[in-house]
């Protein structure tokens, strides 16, 4: 959604996610590399940005077009840095807008490594209630019938692998301290989901001063899609008070369970605190506990057999998401 703000902007424009840092290309960024290298690294990103993250076919179909793209360059990129450098501010250029924005959310995880090569970057981080969270990654598969019905199959059931509310509740705490080591940082900022929807021109004015873009009304206007919780409305435009606090709310019919709350607030309790979000006073099934203690492991190895594909180097991806 954030995404879709800017992108409402004249001179921003906002990518898919393109998933560059872990996934297409592993550190060190800087590393100079052969010259087939960067050709398939640049047919990647024009492949995932055409078709999309999660339904994009294969890359050696676009691989004219990536060396056409290099050809035209006044600079050969010889570093997979520079090669997406390139590609952001030449992907920008050709859409008439100066800033490139990628909202891959998976670049927590490299902030360190984006201040480093960019310095011109600025880097948003939404922060979201843990509970929140939870809720939309156990509805993720269902996104296929809720607008996504462009979504592979294999999607769907890497989505449902994917789930497990001990998994999510590690991934968000590593995410929330990964983006923590900067707060204060100048070109850093965090910003809560919740204060987005409750104060959205506030917040977003904040943001575009941030940036260093002019705020316009329109950045508003964005259609309500996207969503786990709730059905595509695309010609429904505004910003969606009611995503907040989704996972007790009536609307999504007590989706997840009291032990999927607990051992969500057991979790992420310290960091839940810091950044005020209140835990609930319950008192988990019990059954229902062991149950998802016991599939546990069974879940995580397949979430890790479903993702193989998506690791370009293992030890590194898992070591900065666990």
């Amino acid at each position: 959604m954030m995404g879709r703000i800017f992108g409402k902007h004249p001179n921003v424009y906002t990518f898919g996610e393109l998933h560059f840092f872990g996934q297409l290309c592993a550190p060190p960024f800087s590393l100079k590399i052969e010259k087939k290298e960067i050709e398939k690294i640049a047919a990647q990103l024009f492949c995932v940005q055409r078709e999309g993250y999660r339904t994009y076919g294969n890359p050696r179909r676009f691989l004219s077009e990536a060396q056409a793209f290099l050809a035209g360059l006044t600079v050969y990129p010889d570093t997979p840095a520079a090669l997406f450098e390139a590609f952001l501010r030449c992907g920008a250029a050709e859409n008439g807008r100066t800033t490139p924005c990628d909202q891959t959310p998976r670049n927590v995880f490299y902030i360190a490594d984006i201040l480093k090569l960019y310095p011109k970057a600025r880097i948003i981080n939404m922060i979201r209630d843990p509970r929140d969270v939870l809720l939309s990654q156990k509805r993720r598969w269902k996104r296929k019938f809720l607008g996504g019905s462009d979504m592979p199959i294999k999607e769907t059931l890497r989505d449902w692998m994917n789930y497990h509310p001990i998994t999510i509740s590690h991934i968000w705490r590593t995410a929330i301290n990964a983006a923590d080591q900067f707060a204060g940082r100048e070109r850093v900022v965090s910003v809560y989901f919740e204060e987005l929807l409750t104060h959205p021109q506030q917040t977003v004015e904040s943001l575009c001063n941030f940036v260093g873009i002019t705020y316009i009304p329109e950045m508003l206007q964005v259609p309500q899609v996207g969503s786990s919780v709730g059905e595509d409305r695309p010609q429904q435009l505004g910003i969606n008070p009611q995503r907040a606090h989704s996972w007790h709310s009536d609307t999504t019919g007590g989706e997840l369970s009291s032990a999927e709350i607990y051992l969500n607030q057991r979790i992420t309790a310290p960091l839940m605190k810091k950044h005020n979000y209140s835990p609930a006073s319950i008192q988990p099934n019990v059954v229902s506990l062991m149950l998802h203690l016991l599939t546990f492991p069974m879940k995580l190895g397949g979430a890790f057999l479903f993702n193989l594909d998506r690791m370009k180097n293992i030890r590194e991806t898992l070591k900065r998401r666990l």
